[in-house]
């Protein structure tokens, strides 16, 4: 019973700070009716848990979002505003993960900030998060930001673009971002990250990751369902072949071993499908040619390449090595054989005492950050590889943030192609 008491107590604690907030707002100014539906208790709570339950710090922020807000005419953004952007895909929403919460995609490329201003970047940014909030379930604050920075080669330049959506985000949406990632920036942004990061809100939500870490990854290979990607895949039926594929050539090239070995190139590559021919010497005087040791041998030394199945050499030809002779070998000289290296040590069998000291009580080793901002990367992998829809992402807007083309019939909006989809 005792549990249960306290727990309704500071329930009704929450209400009544609620409650201060608003009264603090409605004595400052009238609210209209859209402030009013912006100003619920959900939103109240998330002011009131950034300015560590404080009433007064609370309601001056949030009268500071709201006439930010005004200002910046949020109430009046639509699609229509953004219809370059939404046809290259630069800001979208990509869709929602395993908690339901909406992934946002930002692919802004350096030009992006000669042509366009700061505000207007303002407003694409707002109204990409407008679009993820009005596609959040009731149970559902938060969502997750992917920064494709592969498109900057300054990082001042990038970094100037995240800590403005950063700072954004921490004024006048506290408590909604629940993991940010930058993916690929500029070879300098981790030094300046390191020396920014001290002065950032939203620091430690945000995150580092190389897209190369996980070429390897097979999480994510439905092309099917986008005919766009799934027709720029190489496809093998498209290139007719008759003879059969060997050991050492394929449909569109194939190796040509020369059976001189004292020639400058001994192999090279043609165009021409010559899979049914042999290729390599067909004596059985040495090892056959492939193309996985072709290479290999035309760097060989000329004892290397000579065949090996005869001890008996005879006298060599004139010519045959080059210029520079080798040093002979001396009797003073030691056999290789009986030359022994030094070996790695070999990990013990017992461990370090330090090991049962660690955190996970000596079961592995700790854990570094890379490595968990791989893992949490992970599961927001398919959403960066997914190819850009415009038309999905259109479906996910709701009036008026839709504009025009909310209005349209749902036939005509079918039969709607982007411009990254025309050429």
């Amino acid at each position: 019973m005792g549990k249960k008491e306290q727990i309704n107590n500071e329930k009704h604690k929450d209400i009544e700070r609620v409650q201060a907030v608003l009264q603090l707002l409605k004595k400052q100014a009238p609210l209209s009716v859209k402030q009013e539906k912006l100003c619920n208790n959900a939103c109240v709570e998330r002011f009131l848990k950034v300015k560590g339950e404080n009433v007064k710090k609370a309601a001056k922020h949030l009268r500071n979002c709201l006439n930010w807000r005004d200002s910046l005419g949020i109430d009046h953004l639509i699609a229509d505003e953004f219809s370059a952007e939404l046809a290259e895909g630069i800001a979208y929403v990509s869709g929602h993960d395993d908690e339901s919460r909406p992934v946002l995609i930002f692919r802004i490329k350096q030009d992006y900030q000669k042509f366009h201003s700061q505000k207007l970047f303002t407003r694409l940014l707002v109204f990409t998060l407008e679009v993820a909030i009005q596609t959040m379930a009731k149970s559902v604050e938060q969502f997750v930001i992917l920064f494709d920075a592969s498109f900057f080669r300054s990082a001042s330049a990038f970094m100037n673009i995240l800590l403005a959506s950063l700072k954004i985000i921490a004024d006048y949406y506290p408590g909604r971002l629940h993991k940010a990632f930058v993916i690929d920036p500029p070879s300098l942004f981790s030094y300046l990250w390191k020396g920014v990061k001290t002065f950032v809100d939203l620091a430690p939500l945000t995150m580092v990751v190389s897209s190369l870490d996980f070429e390897e990854s097979l999480e994510f290979n439905d092309f099917t369902a986008y005919p766009r990607a799934a027709s720029l895949r190489f496809n093998p039926s498209s290139i007719s072949s008759n003879g059969k594929i060997g050991s050492c050539s394929s449909s569109r090239f194939s190796f040509t071993v020369s059976h001189h070995f004292d020639s400058v190139k001994p192999w090279y590559l043609s165009l021409t499908d010559t899979s049914s021919a042999k290729v390599g010497p067909t004596t059985n005087t040495g090892p056959a040619i492939s193309p996985l040791n072709a290479r290999s041998y035309s760097f060989a030394s000329p004892i290397d390449r000579t065949p090996r199945g005869n001890n008996n050499m005879g006298p060599m030809k004139k010519g045959f090595f080059p210029s520079t002779p080798l040093p002979q070998k001396s009797k003073d000289m030691a056999d290789h054989s009986e030359i022994h290296h030094p070996r790695a040590m070999r990990p013990s069998f017992f461990q370090s005492p330090a090991m049962f000291f660690k955190k996970d009580g000596g079961k592995g080793h700790t854990i570094s950050r890379v490595d968990k901002c791989r893992e949490s990367f992970q599961p927001f992998l398919k959403f960066y590889r997914r190819p850009y829809d415009e038309m999905i992402y259109r479906s996910k807007m709701r009036p008026p943030l839709g504009g025009l083309i909310s209005i349209v019939s749902p036939h005509i909006r079918r039969r709607h192609m982007s411009a990254s989809q025309r050429f």
